[in-house]
């Protein structure tokens, strides 16, 4: 094994970056040097790794990346935009969790016990995680495309208010003492209750609600960019480039965890026994008769559940699939796709 000497953490100070602090020491990933960083108004704070304390470092930084083997970023597209190729043209691989790469086709998007051959060739020296929602999905279609075919699917997300970080959360804390406040406006008097709170981050009320949009409108066919993702990606990571996909991205009052009801269908018939020992068998993937995402939030596994053939068509499969938004949907699987660079020396 070769040892990765300095690994960069970029967004070191938001929530998916301090899973990733967490998780590469609970991996105890391969390195004798860290450098953390974030937006400059953040640079001077100290965090812990490993029992020592570490300055964080503003991305602007001249040198950020001196040294630098490999860089997690998780910034944000725009940082990662402008920030990524500087750290490849000082020597480091970037593994990028935001959305400014995914549909490069130099740029492989990866889920690791998905596609991890994609790795074998990383021509801009960048790797893309994909979106939380299409990582959570990916796992069961693929253990069930492997054995039938996968031919399309319809899929409605049910997103926590966490997928836009600790704003999404603290909005949808700080609207509930509202609303309970005035407990009869929620029996009685929906639009009254609606107004008394305000909704920032989020595109309506979220506490004791669902948002039935999530992201921004793209062109004038309704769908959102959130929505797109689902369809782009998925059909990248799984080399499908006509797979049929039909999406719907919802936002939940959950804090951290997202869920995904899926309606799959395949070339084959579908055995359901056969179906449900290929999903508990797959990696990273427990198969739960009712997987929620309060019971599998901190956890690295993907829960999969209610798993059910169809009603009219034997090629078909429905099943609701739940995994946390923040760990597997974002930073374990950037961990994951460094240690697999690690593994193959490229790193």
């Amino acid at each position: 094994m070769v040892l990765v000497r300095t690994v960069a953490v970029v967004g070191a100070t938001g929530a998916v970056g301090e899973d990733l602090r967490t998780l590469l020491e609970e991996r105890d990933f391969p390195c004798d040097r860290v450098v953390f960083a974030a937006s400059p108004r953040s640079a001077g704070r100290t965090l812990g790794f490993r029992g020592r304390d570490v300055t964080v470092r503003a991305v602007t930084d001249h040198g950020l990346f001196d040294g630098v083997d490999v860089a997690l970023f998780s910034a944000g597209a725009g940082v990662s935009a402008r920030h990524a190729p500087r750290a490849v043209a000082a020597g480091a691989v970037v593994v990028d969790n935001s959305s400014a790469w995914r549909m490069d086709p130099d740029v492989p998007l990866v889920v690791t016990e998905v596609n991890p051959s994609a790795l074998d060739h990383v021509p801009k020296g960048i790797v893309a995680n994909p979106n939380c929602t299409t990582m959570i999905a990916m796992l069961p279609l693929k253990a069930l495309h492997d054995a039938y075919g996968l031919t399309g699917f319809v899929a409605t997300s049910y997103q926590a208010a966490g997928g836009a970080g600790q704003k999404g959360i603290d909005e949808l804390y700080g609207q509930v003492p509202g609303l309970l406040a005035e407990p009869g406006l929620l029996r009685h008097d929906g639009p009254a209750a609606a107004k008394l709170v305000d909704h920032r981050v989020h595109l309506a009320t979220l506490a004791f609600n669902v948002v039935p949009m999530l992201g921004t409108a793209v062109g004038d066919d309704g769908y959102t960019d959130e929505e797109l993702k689902l369809r782009h990606e998925s059909r990248r990571i799984l080399d499908l480039p006509d797979l049929a996909v039909a999406p719907t991205c919802v936002r939940v009052p959950v804090a951290v965890g997202h869920a995904v009801a899926v309606r799959a269908v395949f070339h084959r018939r579908v055995d359901l026994a056969d179906a449900v020992r290929l999903l508990g068998g797959f990696p990273g993937l427990v198969v739960e008769p009712l997987p929620t995402p309060l019971e599998w939030a901190g956890r690295d596994d993907v829960a999969v559940g209610r798993i059910r053939t169809d009603l009219d068509d034997p090629r078909a499969l429905s099943f609701f699939v739940v995994g946390d938004n923040l760990r597997k949907g974002a930073a374990l699987n950037t961990v994951q796709i460094a240690e697999a660079l690690e593994g193959r020396g490229a790193v």
